[in-house]
């Protein structure tokens, strides 16, 4: 009688030793996930922050850019109209995706622009214009950089959004998906030129 009262204290005691063991393993689970929620939130918005730098970069160049253009091309009103437009809604664009869809039409203009710039060989040939299209040229491709390093920051964090059993802890911390940042695929440099013999 007496063993068994002591085994069934002993059962007792090792059944609240395993109901706390697994309540102990399933706080650390969260913790974790959460810490690992913390991580991609904040990496997403340090990418998107890498991201604005450089498009604050192109909105610096671009007066610049019309600037030394304007003095060698006095009929393209329109063209730098056009390219004043959309670095003001660009530089007024909230949220991911309205921004994406701003910077996509300010590079439209853009393009224009430099296909026009093609009727003027002196411009083509002057020193500041050329520094302005490198220095333009080398901020679209750190855009193009910062923006694959911020869509796969919220790729992962979306795919763990997403993902079971770490969903359960999204939703209970209400951790939101982002959205992509996306561009038209074609840069302001990479069209083709025409060459002809």
């Amino acid at each position: 009688m007496i063993k068994l009262i002591l085994l069934s204290k002993q059962t007792k005691k090792m059944t609240i030793y395993i109901i706390l063991g697994i309540i102990g393993v399933i706080v650390l689970w969260a913790i974790i996930l959460f810490n690992g929620f913390v991580t991609l939130k904040n990496r997403s918005q340090e990418a998107w922050a890498d991201i604005d730098v450089q498009l604050k970069r192109r909105y610096d160049l671009i007066p610049n850019l019309v600037n030394a253009v304007k003095g060698y091309m006095t009929h393209e009103s329109q063209t730098f109209e056009n390219i004043t437009k959309a670095r003001s809604e660009a530089m007024n664009a909230q949220g991911v995706k309205e921004k994406g869809e701003s910077e996509d039409m300010l590079s439209g203009a853009l393009k224009s622009l430099f296909a026009v710039t093609e009727n003027y060989p002196d411009l083509k040939a002057n020193q500041n214009f050329l520094e302005l299209q490198t220095e333009l040229s080398d901020t679209e491709n750190k855009i193009q950089s910062a923006r694959r390093f911020y869509n796969g920051n919220v790729r992962d964090l979306n795919i763990k959004i997403e993902s079971f059993p770490s969903n359960l802890i999204a939703n209970l911390f209400k951790f939101t998906k982002r959205d992509f940042f996306e561009l038209a695929e074609e840069s302001i440099e990479k069209e083709n030129v025409e060459v002809k013999f």
